[in-house]
Parts: structure tokens; C-alpha cells; sequence
């Protein structure tokens, strides 16, 4: 059980670093929103935060 949760934090954080050199500090947050929203079981706070994503998705593309 504890190697599944370092695999997870080293996925989170290396998601989270991708972000960052893609799509600065606005990126960061949105993840973090999301990953909050879904933690919580918040469909609010995770939608904002999937629709930040998506938003800096769409723009670069």
C-alpha cells in the first residue's frame, strides 16, 4: 500500500511540473482545483478546475 502511494504523489508531481512548463502557474492552479474538487467530491470546485484545463488545452492548440 505504501509504494501505490509514492507512485501516485510521483505521477502528481510530475503532472503538476509538466504543467507548469506548458502552461505556467495558471496551469498549476487548475490541476490543483481539479485534484481538490475530486478529493472533496465537489463537482463545482472540480469543474472549475477541468474547465480552467480545457481552456489553456484549447488556446495552445
Amino acid at each position: 500500500m505504501p509504494y501505490i502511494a509514492i507512485v501516485v504523489a510521483a505521477l502528481a508531481i510530475g503532472i503538476e511540473q509538466l504543467l507548469q512548463v506548458q502552461y505556467g502557474v495558471t496551469g498549476v492552479i487548475a490541476f490543483v482545483t481539479l485534484a481538490i474538487g475530486i478529493k472533496a467530491k465537489n463537482s463545482v470546485i472540480g469543474g472549475i478546475g477541468a474547465v480552467i484545463l480545457v481552456m489553456l488545452l484549447a488556446q495552445s492548440g
